[in-house]
């Protein structure tokens, strides 16, 4: 009897994981570290993406104002509809819980007070939220309101390779982490907890932030970021009816399909008589042994990964820097 159960148990880990079936318009799968796009389908397919467009207007926010700064409310709120945290004019809010407002309940007028605000009006604030998406070379992606409602135009435009890219860049930022992955805020203001509407946090261990979004225009949209293992992974997905449920299934199958593969150690490279540093053991998550690559000229070094780039340096090293470099390999072999 032992000897089949050790050779049934011997077959289950031979057996391939069994791949999550995905119903709805689009999706993707993304190496948060290094922005490696694991799989997906439909990636560069443009729509309105309703209130995961809120993750721009918070980034935004996070980056322009002060947690403690504390706003009036004014005629903006009624320019909002849909969801709300239901502030009222006259009333004093703080960025810190106007952004929890934003992220946890998708509040449209809390949108509005934040851009106002932030930008002096919202037509500022959306020019400011069109800016980054430049940065973060989102170049399929448009901006038109801070709240991602469509119903008079066709809303923020966006695809879910460019909203796995925006959450990639937004999972560097402590402050949009510690709000997002809050299951339930208790405002300062005195006005009550808000509980987050994305239910995945206490569905699934592992997930540890994203926002959720639905307009009649763009169906569901929903993002998501998990943390298994050292991998972090991010999702998106249009128009999924069972979204939440198909994020929770593709992590699992990803988490244990893919892992970290160190590609490139730390340390000096020459590329055509340039001397670079990279300070970082580079990792590339898969499923197979693969080579970096790299490009360059005297301004700057990039390392490719599948034809991916996974990391740039954007200076030169200088001798100080190379020999600092050396000491503290030459401390840390030291110390052991």
């Amino acid at each position: 009897m032992k000897k089949w159960l050790s050779v049934l148990c011997f077959l289950l880990c031979l057996t391939p994981v069994k791949a999550v079936n995905f119903q709805g318009k689009a999706y993707i799968v993304m190496d948060s570290y290094n922005q490696t796009v694991l799989e997906g389908q439909n990636q560069n397919a443009v729509q309105s993406v309703a209130s995961i467009s809120k993750i721009m207007t918070a980034i935004v926010a996070i980056e322009n104002g002060q947690l403690d700064d504390e706003y009036e409310i004014g005629e903006e709120v009624n320019e909002a509809w849909g969801s709300g945290v239901y502030i009222h004019i006259g009333d004093r809010i703080n960025l810190r819980d106007l952004l929890h407002g934003l992220l946890l309940r998708s509040g449209n007028d809390a949108a509005n007070v934040i851009a106002k605000n932030i930008g002096g009006d919202i037509e500022t604030f959306v020019k400011m939220m069109n800016e980054k998406a430049q940065e973060l070379k989102m170049t399929q992606s448009h901006f038109s309101n801070p709240t991602g409602l469509d119903e008079e135009d066709d809303g923020n435009q966006s695809t879910v390779y460019d909203m796995a890219l925006l959450m990639s860049y937004c999972s560097q930022n402590p402050i949009f982490n510690d709000i997002v992955m809050k299951e339930t805020y208790l405002r300062e203001d005195g006005g009550g907890t808000w509980h987050n509407k994305n239910r995945l946090l206490n569905e699934y261990e592992y997930c540890v932030g994203g926002k959720t979004g639905f307009t009649k225009k763009a169906k569901r949209t929903l993002v998501t970021r998990a943390v298994k293992n050292d991998i972090s992974l991010i999702i998106v997905t249009f128009n999924c009816g069972n979204d939440f449920e198909f994020h929770k299934d593709k992590y699992e199958e990803c988490f244990e399909k893919y892992q970290n593969i160190l590609v490139l150690p730390k340390g000096i490279y020459q590329y055509h008589g340039h001397s670079f540093l990279i300070d970082q053991d580079l990792y590339y998550c898969g499923n197979e042994a693969v080579k970096a690559s790299m490009i360059g000229n005297q301004d700057s070094l990039k390392v490719y990964v599948s034809k991916q780039q996974i990391y740039e340096v954007k200076k030169e090293a200088g001798l100080q820097t190379i020999l600092r470099y050396w000491m503290i390999l030459l401390g840390e072999f030291v110390n052991g």
